[in-house]
């Protein structure tokens, strides 16, 4: 089965987005350029670690190389919805991220999820030791090159999303929903 590289070096706009409700939320990576729009789901985790990832590879890519890092920006950037139609071309299963020190440009490389990290298989306890192919060789993959500055866009934006969510209980952290939840530190009365 032939895979696809959906390479964005730059794109027009790369950004975390959602579509649903709070609590029913799908989260995306959209990139869109040269008349294309790719988009992956993923989870939110991945995407709030994704943004945390990114901030330290910028520090690092400074302190190493001496890079020019732009301020956060101070003003709301790109505030629009995810462009349209959202179609999933695949499930993110790995995040890779590189700073190109020639281009001074940040690589994403969002992988599809594989079978074995799709589906659980019971009974096989065996461990194919001759496997020497790569688990991710054949999957899917989104690429995108930034600009410093186009990244910290991306971070404050991911921020934005993760955060638009479901207010976290003061109490045990996990999310409220609009009627409450039964929360472990009351001991299962409703909060």
């Amino acid at each position: 089965m032939t895979h696809q590289v959906h390479a964005f070096e730059p794109p027009e706009r790369f950004v975390a987005g959602t579509v649903g409700a709070p609590g029913e939320r799908t989260f995306f990576l959209q990139a869109r350029g040269g008349g294309r729009l790719v988009s992956v789901a993923l989870e939110k985790v991945q995407v709030s670690l994704l943004a945390e990832k990114l901030e330290e590879l910028l520090s690092e890519a400074q302190r190493r190389f001496g890079v020019e890092l732009p301020e956060a920006p101070a003003a709301v950037g790109d505030n629009d919805p995810l462009d349209s139609p959202v179609d999933e071309e695949f499930r993110v299963g790995t995040l890779g991220l590189a700073f190109d020190v020639d281009s001074a440009t940040v690589v994403i490389e969002a992988i599809a999820a594989g079978e074995a990290e799709a589906e659980v298989e019971l009974g096989d306890d065996e461990i194919d030791e001759d496997d020497d192919e790569e688990p991710d060789e054949d999957l899917d993959r989104l690429r995108v090159r930034l600009t410093p500055e186009a990244t910290r866009e991306f971070i404050e934006r991911a921020r934005r999303v993760v955060n638009a969510g479901r207010p976290p209980c003061p109490l045990c952290g996990q999310p409220l929903d609009p009627a409450g939840h039964l929360c472990p530190r009351h001991n299962g009365y409703h909060r």
